[in-house]
């Protein structure tokens, strides 16, 4: 093989070709790459960073459900306690008002029956001396008449 100029030259070009890209293009392509992966790395470390914030969100939430749900439950069974407290409220206010118009209405009764019976005995009275009236023939005066309606309304 001949080794001629041409090839002397191509060789010459290349070395200069090497040294400038060493010198000059390495350099900035290896910088370039490098501020590639620092970014690379840096985002890897945040997704991470932020995963594990999520982690502890998801921990965070998972809690604040629990307690809300255990508030929920605690407020359910208060108000079903009011519930029945006012419901058993209710029945004793009825239960005492139906009581109370019980003995009204029997105090009512037991009036009404004094009532009857005394003009019952009124009535008893005036036939008695109308009956005493139609033996006797004779009257009887008023006063007189008053006082055996009070004694026989005192022997009923």
């Amino acid at each position: 093989m001949e080794i001629n100029m041409t090839f002397l030259g191509q060789m010459i070009s290349f070395a200069i070709l090497v040294w400038f890209t060493t010198k000059f293009i390495w350099p900035q392509l290896n910088g370039a790459i490098e501020e590639r992966q620092k970014k690379v790395a840096e985002g890897l470390a945040a997704a991470e960073r932020a995963r594990a914030e999520l982690k502890d969100a998801d921990a965070k939430v998972a809690v604040e459900i629990k307690q809300a749900r255990l508030q929920a439950t605690e407020i359910i069974d208060k108000a079903q306690q009011q519930g029945n407290q006012i419901l058993e409220k209710a029945r004793a206010e009825a239960t005492s008002e139906i009581n109370r118009l019980k003995a009204q209405a029997q105090d009512e009764i037991a009036s009404m029956a004094q009532r009857a019976r005394e003009q019952l005995r009124e009535q008893v009275g005036a036939l008695a001396v109308q009956g005493a009236e139609k033996i006797v023939q004779r009257e009887i005066d008023p006063a007189a008449h008053k006082a055996l309606l009070d004694q026989l309304a005192a022997e009923i």
